[in-house]
């Protein structure tokens, strides 16, 4: 069994949707005990395409996974874990809300995350 230590949510979008995807971030970091990443409009790592990202606990998954489900607007979105492979968990074990975006999976490694993409303390749930 492999240990899953957070979660992150992509959130993609063009410029005809930024506005949704910004009321979307906004809404995820009021409601939900995440670490919010800027927003990307160049494309960064295997994103090509405009992006933004949270990063959560665990135990946050149950509550927000089901609320992006309910209230995405339309945007696609995916969500991964992060465990010790990072081309696993952008391809095996993907969650994928609305269309697949085809990802530079040449960028990713058979490894873990260094820090500032895990999850810290203050991801907690209060």
């Amino acid at each position: 069994m492999t240990d899953v230590v957070g979660y992150h949510a992509y959130v993609y979008f063009d410029p005809a949707t930024r506005p949704a995807a910004e009321y979307l971030r906004e809404a995820i970091v009021s409601q939900f005990p995440v670490e919010p990443g800027g927003f990307s409009d160049d494309p960064r790592g295997p994103h090509p395409i405009s992006q933004f990202n949270v990063i959560f606990r665990p135990e946050v998954f149950q509550a927000i996974v089901p609320w992006l489900m309910l209230n995405r607007d339309g945007l696609d979105i995916l969500v991964h874990p992060l465990t010790d492979d990072m081309l696993d968990d952008h391809t095996a074990y993907a969650l994928w809300l609305g269309n697949l975006v085809k990802l530079k999976l040449d960028t990713l490694q058979r490894r873990g995350y260094g820090d500032a993409l895990l999850p810290t303390a203050s991801a907690h749930p209060a």
